[in-house]
């Protein structure tokens, strides 16, 4: 199953690498997110964690992208403490594993899939009963940047 699963997510970055360009897409992830309005936390500890420029970077990457309503259901005092500078390695660990590399479209995930994040922990996601990943809620799909590929999600997941 792992295999498998690796070998098509595989596949999908070979394939995804130019597409988002040549779908014209002009901003990147990171500008994305910022223009929604409704990341505003995931964008703050992305620059917290000095990931900007990562996720600015090429690609392409598919990100699991909380709302702030996600970070706003941690337990009190999570995102201040995560934000500290003494929790950047913590932050980080959290942050790529949101991140899956290459540009997997919901078109492209089957039930009880298995990715491998950036973080280098596999993450689950089911198709059955609504999208899921690491049990948060897929609540919009494919947004798609000119570096990947953004999945708005209603929980923080964390890595095991």
């Amino acid at each position: 199953m792992f295999r498998r699963t690796y070998l098509a997510l595989t596949a999908v970055t070979l394939m995804a690498g130019t597409s988002a360009f040549a779908a014209g897409h002009s901003k990147d992830i990171v500008d994305t997110a910022v223009e929604a309005g409704t990341f505003t936390t995931l964008v703050a500890a992305v620059e917290a964690a000095d990931l900007v420029e990562t996720l600015k970077g090429d690609g392409p990457f598919t990100v699991f992208a909380p709302t702030d309503e996600a970070f706003a259901a941690l337990p009190e005092g999570t995102v201040e403490t995560l934000l500290m500078p003494e929790n950047k390695d913590q932050l980080v660990s959290i942050l790529t594993y949101h991140v899956v590399p290459g540009k997997v479209m919901s078109s492209d995930l089957s039930n009880d899939m298995s990715a491998t994040t950036v973080q280098g922990s596999d993450v689950t996601i089911m198709t059955e009963g609504g999208v899921t990943v690491g049990g948060a809620n897929v609540t919009t799909a494919d947004i798609e940047a000119s570096n990947g590929v953004i999945h708005v999600i209603d929980a923080v997941i964390m890595p095991e």
